[in-house]
């Protein structure tokens, strides 16, 4: 608890050198790979991605994940928008939300967490439009056990609305498959997403 809380309070180190940095120096940055370019999962208009997870970027965004380093956040949703296509027209963020049992043992919700930096800089409305239903997480499951995904149910006010949803690492594509498919059947009229990494 005492690290989580001085890595939020306190100016921090890069996760690819240690040198001072918040979140990552200008030399490990240069080392930072693009994601792979690779097909958008079925239900989605459109995928962004920021970097490949791996190396820095792969500790960047778990210090968001297990650790609640806010200055990581600011940082891969400036990075995550520069992905986005400049022609990309959405109406309200939204984001894919982690289990009850992970945002209780961690005290927030990571995806939300990059939904709502995402949105401060694009200004746009942030709402949660989606409720995850109960099954097992995502974490830690191998490509198999992913391929199903979890289950999601969509807000009513859905209706009508371009969304961008929003998750932290895309791997098999499952996560964000289903949530696209539970804002789809809420008659959401688009699906557009957005992630800081993607695993090769």
């Amino acid at each position: 608890m005492f690290r989580s809380l001085t890595e939020v309070l306190l100016p921090g180190s890069c996760p690819g050198c240690g040198a001072p940095g918040e979140p990552v120096c200008a030399a490990c940055a240069e080392t930072l790979a693009p994601a792979p370019s690779l097909a958008t999962p079925p239900g989605l208009d459109r995928l962004a991605v920021a970097f490949a997870y791996e190396g820095v970027a792969r500790e960047v965004v778990a210090r968001v994940k297990y650790r609640n380093a806010r200055a990581a956040v600011s940082w891969l949703a400036t990075a995550m928008l520069e992905r986005l296509p400049h022609d990309t027209q959405v109406d309200v963020v939204t984001w894919a939300p982690t289990t009850p049992q992970h945002r209780r043992a961690r005290g927030f919700d990571h995806a939300e967490l990059l939904a709502r930096a995402v949105g401060r800089r694009a200004k746009l409305p942030v709402r949660g439009l989606l409720t995850r239903l109960p099954g097992p997480p995502q974490t830690g499951a191998d490509r198999d056990q992913r391929k199903d995904g979890p289950r999601f149910r969509a807000r009513p006010d859905v209706a009508g609305v371009e969304v961008l949803l929003v998750d932290d690492v895309v791997t098999t594509g499952a996560t964000l498959t289903a949530g696209a498919a539970a804002l789809r059947r809420g008659g959401a009229a688009g699906v557009v997403a957005l992630a800081a990494a993607r695993t090769p």
